[in-house]
């Protein structure tokens, strides 16, 4: 077995966990529903307030697919019980971001404004203009909108200026220097 893959899953109060057909599991709680499907050889054993899966090693021989359907049926749980949140700040003079209906508008520097598609699952929220709050059930879904955000105008080494994620440190080069005369 994999380590990481029979290692229990707690449930949190109000996350239930329904077994569908052929290998198909709903995921439901407080922030919204979700479904995982499980691969040919994996099967959930629910007891109580835990969930563990199962591998059938005649079918499914990999214990890397064990920990990952693993992973990301944890991912679910934590998803629909707490949700993702990942935060990104604009630094430099004159970059901002607003939100218009479905659509995150951005000013970073360019002679047009930058406008990214919000997707319908995920709520983004703009405070003081370049702080950008993007909230979700999935955790793909949220760190893949926030790089693709990220990827509009990714921080420069000399300045530092550009988005970057809450928590991210850029290691500012230094310029270069005059020559002097001998």
């Amino acid at each position: 077995m994999s380590r990481l893959g029979k290692m229990p899953i707690s449930l949190p109060k109000g996350v239930e966990i329904k077994a569908a057909k052929e290998g198909a599991l709903d995921i439901k709680g407080p922030k919204g529903s979700m479904h995982l499907q499980l691969p040919a050889g994996l099967h959930p054993k629910m007891d109580g307030q835990t969930v563990m899966l199962e591998r059938d090693e005649k079918v499914l021989p990999e214990k890397a697919v064990h920990g990952l359907y693993r992973s990301l049926l944890k991912n679910c749980v934590i998803g629909v019980s707490d949700g993702f949140e990942e935060k990104l700040t604009l630094i430099g003079v004159g970059y901002r971001a607003n939100v218009q209906g479905t659509v995150l508008d951005l000013q970073l520097g360019f002679s047009h404004p930058v406008q990214i598609p919000i997707p319908k699952s995920l709520q983004v929220a703009v405070d003081k203009g370049t702080s950008i709050s993007i909230k979700g059930i999935n955790k793909q879904e949220v760190g893949q909108f926030a790089a693709a955000v990220r990827a509009k105008k990714p921080p420069e080494p000399y300045k530092g200026k550009g988005v970057r994620y809450d928590n991210e440190y850029v290691r500012k080069k230094e310029g270069k220097a005059a020559k002097g005369k001998a």
